[in-house]
């Protein structure tokens, strides 16, 4: 995918108030400063939802969703990178670099332009063949559902899209690009969908970019036939339905993944309008990681035999790493012979929203199949246990669904959890030990610059280089000389931005927590104070200097270098005291 450059990013944030955009979508009201509103990306009585328009960031206290303009714009809406950037940018009356712009839409428009004609070719085909219209109505599929999926028919025939769509040399490249279109070893070219059932197949924009096709003969082989990987289409990284699921309802609230298109269709025929089916491929991260984008509350749908929790297996281990806060996913495990479709139709819709509630937790799932074959009552069992739920445990999120998992491994183990330490400065630096003082507690002095600088980027222009307290042996003091100099070289930051920049790194977020973090000093004295924290951070550095080649001293003997650094190291400091009884 095309890189948009970050200039043109940084020009369409500054030229985006942030206020205006979420206040549209949702209900803002004003307290001091800043906005506050009923979190709109999860459920809530008491509003939690910040929106600053001098950070120009949003930032929720419940469930920790954060970002810029853009990034509301993309959850909020569902938009990919791009087409929040587009939609930002008509906003704003700027134009896309046209350079980026033509990299990604080159060629694209005749794409979805044939792909579209292909859907219109195959539906129209549909009401002529007798056998497709037979095999929907055995199926109980009714008209309007027909319609509502844009469903179609690939004739029994080697080239009845060719002939329609392939008038020339450069149809048929296209028809090719999309996955088509065959051509045999010797070069002859045919149609790859016959005699076929066909599902269009739509991105989240609801264009056409492939198709799933199914034989109405049983018997023939394969059952299903998807298009192939092409420019347009990934299967591992979408999901059959999803639009349709969003267009009819406003607000998701739901998903549920089942495995075969027909199961979505019998699902929202019946009124589940929340139905969305994997592309003939085990539960992907790509596709988790979609479908948490767009709801809190995943429902995966599975046959209860072997290979149903084999596949459940596969989505456990896809999902663990993207449990945040906030997120829940569920396991409904089918009798063996049944699919989503044959219960709706059997049992009704009633009875399907039962079994839903019924469904299994993903932490149940993840410690019955662990443990399937493990005796628990042996110390060697739960040894077993505790090893294989290690690494899986690790890569879940920090927060509290991961504490409970660790808390349920140590019930089921009796070992007890280890808390892992955070690896980055600023993490560390969260959770260091507080400084008491007369009257009451502060932060270290870092963690407080790092606050006031991600609030209030400006206060970096104020500090030249050299930064002494880079190399201070204290958590997160590489992290503020290296903020300082981001800044420095991007003057024009606010705080949304500079998150954005730090946006994948393990000091993220921290970075995010300390945004929102109440700093005592008013913004009018902020700049004073930094630069008062910088001072003291550069004195602390000063005595750890002296003090690492004072004890260096008493090991050995000193080189003349650092003999001489040790005396210019006890002149500064003693100056810096004189000047300080004089003040």
């Amino acid at each position: 995918m095309a890189r948009i450059p970050d200039a043109f990013i940084d020009e369409l944030l500054a030229r985006t108030d942030i206020v205006a955009l979420i206040g549209e979508r949702i209900e803002l009201k004003r307290a001091g400063r800043e906005f506050h509103a009923r979190c709109p990306f999860h459920d809530e009585r008491t509003p939690s939802f910040t929106v600053s328009p001098t950070k120009q960031f949003y930032h929720c206290f419940g469930c920790a969703a954060h970002g810029t303009a853009l990034k509301f714009l993309m959850e909020y809406e569902r938009l990919e990178f791009l087409d929040a950037v587009e939609d930002l940018a008509q906003r704003a009356g700027l134009t896309v670099p046209r350079e980026t712009h033509a990299r990604h839409t080159q060629g694209f428009d005749d794409l979805y332009a044939v792909l579209a004609a292909a859907a219109k070719f195959y539906s129209n085909r549909l009401d002529l063949d007798p056998k497709a219209l037979a095999y929907l109505k055995a199926r109980d599929v009714d008209e309007p559902t027909r319609r509502a999926f844009a469903l179609g028919y690939a004739p029994d025939a080697w080239d009845a899209l060719k002939g329609e769509l392939g008038g020339d040399e450069r149809r048929l490249r296209l028809l090719d690009r999309v996955g088509l279109i065959s051509r045999s070893d010797n070069g002859h070219v045919f149609d790859k969908f016959r005699d076929r059932l066909m599902f269009p197949i739509e991105d989240r924009r609801g264009r056409v970019i492939a198709f799933g096709g199914r034989v109405v003969v049983p018997g023939v082989e394969p059952k299903y036939l998807n298009s192939p990987e092409t420019p347009l289409f990934h299967k591992g990284r979408e999901l059959f339905g999803l639009h349709r699921a969003r267009q009819a309802q406003s607000r998701l609230e739901r998903l549920i993944v089942v495995e075969g298109y027909m199961d979505v269709v019998a699902l929202v025929q019946s009124g589940i309008t929340q139905a969305v089916a994997t592309l003939g491929t085990a539960v992907t991260a790509e596709q988790v990681e979609l479908l948490f984008r767009s709801v809190q509350d995943v429902y995966f749908c599975f046959d209860g035999d072997r290979a149903g929790r084999g596949a459940a297996w596969r989505a456990v281990e896809n999902t663990l790493p993207r449990m945040r806060d906030g997120r829940q996913a569920h396991f409904l495990f089918l009798p063996e012979g049944d699919d989503p479709d044959s219960i709706v139709r059997g049992e009704g819709a009633a009875a399907f929203e039962a079994r839903l509630r019924e469904a299994t937790p993903l932490s149940r799932v993840f410690f019955d199949e662990l443990g399937r074959d493990i005796n628990l009552e042996t110390l060697e069992g739960r040894a077993r246990l505790a090893e294989r739920a290690k690494p899986f445990l690790e890569r879940i999120p920090d927060g509290a669904f991961r504490d409970l998992m660790r808390e349920r491994a140590s019930e089921l183990t009796g070992l007890r959890s280890k808390s892992a330490v955070p690896a980055s400065d600023i993490q560390r630096a969260s959770f260091a030990p507080v400084r008491r003082k007369a009257g009451g507690v502060t932060t270290s002095l870092v963690r407080k610059a790092i606050a006031m600088l991600v609030q209030q980027p400006s206060l970096a222009l104020d500090v030249a280089p050299p930064y002494r307290f880079a190399i201070l042996k204290q958590p997160g003091a590489g992290l503020l000389s290296e903020l300082i100099q981001h800044v420095r070289a991007h003057p024009d930051l606010h705080t949304g931005q500079l998150l954005d920049h730090w946006d994948g790194r393990d000091e993220h977020p921290s970075l995010v927590k300390v945004a929102s973090m109440q700093i005592t000093a008013t913004p009018e004295t902020w700049s004073i104070e930094f630069l008062e924290a910088l001072e003291k951070l550069d004195r602390q550095t000063l005595d750890q200097q002296i003090n690492d080649l004072l004890a260096a001293q008493k090991e050995r003997e000193l080189t003349p270098e650092e003999g001489r650094s040790l005396w210019r190291a006890l002149e500064e400091r003693s100056n810096a005291d004189l000047a300080g009884q004089r003040a």
